[in-house]
């Protein structure tokens, strides 16, 4: 087989993806896979070595179904309001 041909895998159902994470450090792969979980509700990671002493994850999220309500980058970028100084405070 081609090196750069695709592997013949089976496809997730429907409303499902999944997503393989490759990363130098298991730290680092975590941290994305935290951030899809937020996302997406999915189902426990998997975790394989990848060349050269990397970490592989998989996982299969569910795309139809949001783990937590999306919010917007510049929403989620303002700090939380009410959080400031009031007037006459130092």
């Amino acid at each position: 087989m081609d090196r750069h041909e695709p592997e013949a895998e089976a496809l997730p159902p429907p409303g499902y993806a999944e997503v393989r994470i490759v990363s130098a450090t298991p730290e680092a792969a975590r941290r994305v896979a935290d951030v899809l979980r937020r996302c997406f509700v999915g189902d426990e990671q998997r975790s394989y070595p990848a060349p050269h002493g990397g970490t592989r994850l998989h996982l299969t999220v569910d795309t139809a179904h949001a783990a937590e309500p999306a919010r917007s980058w510049l929403a989620s970028s303002r700090p939380p309001s009410g959080t400031g100084h009031h007037t006459g405070e130092p």
